[in-house]
């Protein structure tokens, strides 16, 4: 049978706009969203509607009324995730938002072990570039730590990799651009863990503590997989996904 489509309604095509820019870094942390009279101006809704999408993002934690001011954004929830970041990118340049940073702990060729050699595709104990680095938010609140690994082959044509200093466009960016490849695609996988001694001591809490996993994959319009990356961050930080659900019945 067809798929009936039903767009979203208003309110929430809106609120998934003001939520893309938040995501994205493009709206930071204590910046003004628009109010709902503005809303409803520019976007030529009732007044209702605009109303209802700043309740929304309330609810979600992005926004919170400041007196005097109005509605502004707070990220102090939000985990960006690898789609974030890939969004982050492609909208501004930079892999991180203001006010967030990393720190690169570790880079370096190794051989690769039997799941990164699945991940990307290549033979175990094949040459692989490992970096492990801590994202940290406002007043260096750690939020997340990776690990990324990449193919040997593209050592040569991407040096920046054995570096251990941040890479501003990303490193799946500019594994992207210095191979001539375009990334069109990330693949995300998450679960509950507990935290083991590398993740406790970089995100500063206790050995076993609840932790987020995370296994991404980006990939190349030719299917090449650019670079896989592992990571782990702290509980009550929100990850936003949105999915259109088609009704085949």
């Amino acid at each position: 049978m067809p798929a009936v489509d039903r767009p979203e309604p208003p309110y929430l095509q809106i609120a998934g706009n003001i939520r893309d820019d938040i995501v994205s870094g493009r709206l930071k942390e204590g910046d003004a969203v628009p109010s709902a009279r503005e809303i409803a101006r520019n976007w030529n809704v009732a007044m209702a509607t605009a109303m209802k999408v700043l309740s929304t993002l309330r609810a979600e934690g992005l926004v919170r009324a400041v007196r005097g001011i109005g509605t502004v954004v707070q990220t102090r929830a939000l985990h960006r995730s690898a789609h974030d970041r890939t969004i982050s990118i492609a909208r501004t340049g930079k892999v991180y938002p203001p006010g967030h940073y990393a720190k690169i702990r570790e880079a370096g060729l190794l051989p690769a072990p039997d799941r990164v050699a699945g991940a990307l595709g290549i033979d175990e104990g094949a040459p692989v570039i490992r970096r492990r680095r801590t994202t940290y938010a406002a007043e260096g609140r750690p939020v997340s730590t990776s690990v990324s690994w990449f193919d040997g082959a593209v050592a040569s044509k991407a040096p920046l990799l054995f570096e251990p200093v941040r890479i501003v466009e990303g490193t799946v960016k500019y594994v992207a651009d210095r191979t001539g490849r375009v990334l069109t695609a990330t693949h995300s996988q998450h679960a509950a863990g507990l935290a083991g001694a590398e993740e406790a001591a970089e995100l500063g809490v206790a050995e076993g503590s609840a932790i987020l996993l995370s296994r991404n994959r980006f990939l190349s319009a030719e299917g090449d997989v650019l670079e896989y990356g592992e990571s782990a961050a702290l509980p009550g930080h929100w990850i936003f996904y949105e999915y259109n659900i088609e009704d085949g019945a």
